[in-house]
């Protein structure tokens, strides 16, 4: 089928093969970066392979604490959270943190019920951190906790400051420096939730005191405490908390109590400077307290207007004002009046609502402030010009009414003390020739005249297991025959003597008991000479018996009690009057003989222009003590003075500084008073015959110089020989030892 000239066309494969194609170029390779040699690892040396397994350790512990500590970390704050809700769940209501006081308070007010003392823990009520003045409220937050808004009841910032602070200054982390924000004190003021329980405390001082302990636990504790309180209350409630619980000095227990205390006005009324001086306090309170140290306390509160102005609260110009007008202490506050007399109050009241008072207590009292401040100002003027420089003699004022309501009442030079001791009640000593006007009382409440004639002459008495005993009169001096009047006058120890062994010891005694003197009374003759003790309260108040008629008095200075939002009294007093102890016409012939002291007798020094005064003076062995005691028709004041411990004094007797005092401080009491004459009775005659015959039988024999009392070396003392006189001075004692006199 084919033929020569026939042939097949080639196929297509067969073409593409059939001849060779021309291979295509080899791509070139890419140019790689040529890899530097490395260079030949030197061996490692002992140094490397050191540090080598040093850094492994290193990163393998890294390794081992980060994944163990964030588990723990995990687990801990777990743990923190779950004790911040439940401290939480267990907080009671805001109000019942606000008044945690364990103890109450007094608040003593005067005659004129103006407030001059306090006592106690004082509470002036609830106040809210929105109620109290801006200036307050601001200045607490800028002095204790600026960030007090802006944390969760704990700063690390401030923690780590304080750390620092602390640590630099050579103290331990936790010592000096807190860091403690205004939520952790106030859980530190809640004790961190524990009441005060006295099975556990010893006192209320130790179970605070154990409160304040700062140690790693109980700073843990704290933190937790604080949280919770953030979580349950709002920031304005626990401000709230502590502006009612904090400590601000003087016994004053809040913001409330405190601006009232210093500044007799409410919280709410506070002005920056009063603001500034009140947040300062919570530094050291005692320390700061205005009336501890006034200048301190405006220095500390420049402090904080300086914070409050860096922080945005004042303006440069209400700064400015803040320093340049300082806040001053209330009237009341600033006199510090009656420390001394509230603290006898206090002492003389009822202990359950007084000292240890669970109850807020207002005790209305006797004291006139116008006149403590007389008595006050009369003691600084004559020691400061009267009294060598850097003497330390002491002196006490008691000024009363003659019913023994105390006005006024200085216990000593440091007349704005409080709690320190108290001379015109604590200090017992001898009374001198004080005592005499009861020997004379006695004398005259027998029926004895002012008149009659007693010998002042030497005379001894032989005295059981002691011997001869010889008293002698001050200025060593004797009159011979003088009247009763005269030898009071004079305040001769001699005829005292003789009067007090005629009318018998016992019946001295008991008009002495009488009128109050319940001190142990010697029992030998210098009876009479007033060898035994007594305080000046007791004596002033047993003066003031014989200014008002021959009755007992008992001095007092609580005149109403009154627990804090009741109406009626608890207690009251209306007058110190007691029983009568002598007839009336017997003290009014006393007060006439006590007159002439005064007049041109021992106490002249005491006279006063258009006054009638009638007093006494005394003054111990070896001038010990001075006193002088005086009244006019409506006070009776007493003024003492001497060394506490007992040292003579030099140059001074009762009728020298003693009566200055006493002139200094009646001049301003009695000034613009109408004055008043005093219940004074002149006598007529010698009740038992006339000046003539008062040498014959009976008690004449004893006054005179006929009895063996009377002179030379007596024997035993010997009493009147009249039957009908037995009877009388027997009848007498008996009357006065139950508690009565004449009428």
């Amino acid at each position: 089928m084919s033929g020569s000239g026939g042939r097949r066309p080639p196929l297509v494969a067969e073409k593409r093969y059939s001849k060779a194609q021309p291979a295509k170029p080899a791509a070139k390779p890419a140019r790689r970066k040529p890899t530097p040699a490395k260079p030949p690892r030197k061996p490692r040396g002992p140094i490397g392979w050191i540090w080598a397994l040093i850094s492994g350790v290193v990163m393998w512990a890294v390794r081992l604490v980060w994944g163990f500590g964030w588990r723990v970390g995990l687990i801990c704050s777990v743990i923190l959270a779950g004790a911040v809700l439940y401290v939480s769940s267990t907080l009671p209501p805001m109000t019942d943190l606000i008044d945690g006081r364990a103890r109450g308070s007094v608040t003593l007010l005067d005659r004129d019920n103006n407030v001059f003392a306090w006592r106690g823990e004082q509470f002036g009520g609830m106040v809210t951190a929105d109620a109290v003045s801006p200036y307050l409220h601001n200045a607490v937050v800028a002095t204790e906790d600026k960030r007090f808004y802006g944390h969760f009841g704990i700063s690390p910032r401030g923690i780590a400051s304080a750390i620092r602070i602390n640590l630099r200054e050579g103290r331990g982390p936790l010592s000096g420096n807190g860091g403690s924000t205004i939520t952790q004190q106030t859980a530190k003021l809640l004790c961190l939730g524990v009441p005060y329980d006295p099975t556990v405390w010893e006192s209320e001082a130790a179970y605070e005191e154990d409160c304040r302990t700062t140690t790693l636990w109980r700073k843990v504790k704290e933190m937790v405490y604080a949280m919770a309180m953030e979580v349950k209350y709002s920031k304005e409630d626990i401000l709230t908390i502590y502006l009612n619980r904090a400590y601000l000095g003087a016994g004053a227990r809040g913001f409330e109590a405190a601006s009232q205390r210093y500044f007799g006005i409410s919280s709410t009324q506070v002005n920056p400077a009063q603001a500034a001086m009140l947040a300062g306090l919570l530094k050291a309170p005692s320390s700061y307290a205005p009336t501890s140290n006034i200048q301190r306390a405006r220095d500390r509160a420049s402090v904080v207007v300086g914070l409050m102005e860096e922080q945005g609260y004042l303006t440069p110009a209400e700064a400015a004002d803040a320093r340049t007008n300082p806040a001053s202490l209330s009237q009341a506050a600033a006199r510090r009046a009656g420390g001394y007399f509230a603290d006898w109050v206090m002492d003389s009241g009822p202990e359950f609502f007084t000292r240890t008072t669970t109850e807020d207590v207002i005790i209305r009292t006797t004291l006139d402030q116008r006149i403590q401040t007389a008595a006050e100002e009369a003691l600084t003027w004559v020691f400061e010009n009267k009294v060598r420089a850097g003497s330390e003699a002491q002196a006490a004022i008691v000024v009363m009414s003659a019913d023994g309501a105390v006005r006024a009442m200085v216990g000593g030079r440091q007349n704005q003390a409080a709690g320190s001791f108290n001379r015109a009640t604590q200090a017992s000593r001898q009374t001198g020739s004080l005592f005499k006007p009861f020997i004379y009382a006695a004398a005259l409440e027998l029926g004895h005249s002012p008149l009659e004639i007693v010998d002042d002459s030497p005379f001894c008495m032989t005295i059981v297991g002691s011997g001869e005993w010889c008293p002698k009169n001050y200025d060593n001096e004797f009159k011979g025959n003088i009247q009763l009047v005269q030898a009071l006058r004079e305040s001769r120890n001699i005829p005292a003597v003789k009067v007090s062994e005629m009318v018998g010891r016992d019946a001295v005694r008991a008009v002495a008991q009488g009128f109050g003197l319940t001190s142990d009374l010697a029992d030998g003759p210098a009876l009479a000479l007033g060898v035994s003790e007594s305080t000046l309260l007791t004596m002033t108040g047993a003066y003031a018996g014989i200014l008002n008629g021959g009755s007992a008095v008992s001095p007092y200075g609580l005149v109403d009690l009154t627990l804090q939002g009741d109406s009626q009294p608890v207690m009251s007093t209306e007058s110190g009057i007691g029983e009568r102890v002598i007839r009336e016409d017997a003290a009014r012939q006393l007060v006439w003989m006590m007159k002439q002291v005064v007049d041109q007798g021992t106490g002249t020094r005491a006279r006063i222009e258009g006054w009638e005064i009638a007093g006494k003076s005394g003054t111990t062995n070896a001038a010990r003590d001075a006193w002088f005691i005086g009244f006019t028709g409506d006070y009776v004041t007493g003024v003492w003075m001497g060394y506490d411990d007992n040292r003579p004094l030099t140059g001074v007797t009762g009728g020298g500084l003693p009566a200055e005092i006493w002139h200094q401080t009646m001049v301003t009491v009695l000034q613009g008073m109408t004055p008043v004459p005093l219940p004074a009775e002149a006598p007529t005659a010698p009740a038992f015959g006339d000046q003539s015959t008062v040498s014959g039988d009976g008690f004449g024999q004893i006054f005179s110089g006929e009895n063996p009392l009377a002179g030379g070396n007596a024997g035993q003392p010997q009493q009147p020989n009249d039957p009908a006189a037995d009877a009388i001075i027997q009848g007498i004692i008996e009357q006065l030892l139950n508690g009565g006199g004449g009428n």
